[in-house]
């Protein structure tokens, strides 16, 4: 399964990648004691862990929302030909992403809304495509929802460091500035509605313009929380950052409050990042969060 509903909006995981990411746990969450990862071998392994390696696996996906007539995409993942020197993960991909698309029924000209929950280089690369030797919109009729805290940070004008170094090298550059001088970005700052089921907030601290997309539909919530969480661990271990968070105590604030906001309200976590399941609905365990169940997508390591 790869669509599930939500009151009235309908929710697509489109795949762009899916394995491991160079990275042990204790590199990729150095606040998270090994135990810890131990202790949960049993259910990380295959979705969220290697089991011979130790390397952590990771979703790199779009999701895509139909509401009120309209398509939006969440996150733009990497994209292709990149010319990414720092982050080889991710330099120079080719993959069948806009392939993936159509078969949901989504070409490019399709897209009415794009929203980047922050700017980093695995969320923002399909935001354009090679045109010749030029970078332009991937998705020409779309308005690009960008965090304006985010735009300002990452811009190399102004001369930010960012603790990501040079991780986010060219991003801006091609997968940001085109979209801008195309007329195409909406740069929001303290909250954005987009209609009746879905608000942007944010969520600073993996980046200073970090934001979340909640859903309320019905009876149905969902909150896309972008790189809050990039594995289900931080669930167990709340205040474990990963090694990107340009804030710590900042990303350890937000990421209680929008755990405790989820259980709270029954509202379905969705992560940028996760294998397996996709997403999953919490509850509160005294000052931690417990997996209650898992969204009913298709787990990736069950595909073919």
């Amino acid at each position: 399964m790869d669509t599930i509903t939500l009151g009235d909006v309908t929710l697509t995981r489109v795949r762009e990648y899916f394995g491991p990411v160079d990275m042990t746990p204790e590199t990729f969450f150095p606040e998270s004691p090994a135990e810890v990862w131990d202790a949960h071998r049993s259910w990380l392994v295959p979705d969220f862990l290697d089991t011979e390696t130790r390397i952590v696996n990771a979703a790199i996906q779009t999701w895509l929302l139909r509401s009120e007539g309209r398509i939006i995409l969440v996150d733009t993942g990497v994209g292709n030909h990149k010319d990414r020197p720092y982050s080889p993960v991710w330099s120079r991909l080719e993959t069948g992403f806009l392939d993936d698309l159509a078969r949901v029924g989504v070409r490019p000209e399709d897209v009415d809304v794009v929203i980047n929950t922050h700017l980093h280089v695995d969320h923002v690369g399909w935001n354009t495509c090679l045109d010749g030797r030029r970078w332009v919109p991937t998705f020409p009729n779309a308005t690009y929802l960008m965090p304006k805290a985010d735009f300002d940070f990452w811009n190399p004008a102004n001369g930010h460091r960012p603790l990501l170094g040079r991780g986010n090298q060219n991003v801006f550059e091609d997968s940001v500035a085109p979209v801008h001088e195309a007329g195409r970005t909406l740069l929001w700052e303290d909250g954005h509605r987009i209609d009746a089921n879905l608000r942007l907030d944010p969520a600073p601290g993996h980046t200073p313009g970090s934001s979340v997309l909640t859903l309320t539909s019905g009876s149905d919530r969902a909150v896309f929380v972008g790189d809050l969480l990039h594995n289900p661990v931080q669930i167990f271990e709340p205040d474990a950052n990963s090694c990107f968070c340009e804030d710590p105590t900042g990303a350890r604030a937000t990421r209680r409050r929008l755990l405790g906001w989820a259980a709270d309200n029954h509202a379905l976590l969705i992560p940028a990042h996760l294998g397996g399941h996709g997403a999953a609905e919490v509850e509160r365990d005294g000052s931690r969060f417990a997996i209650k169940g898992w969204a009913p997508f298709t787990p990736y390591s069950a595909q073919a």
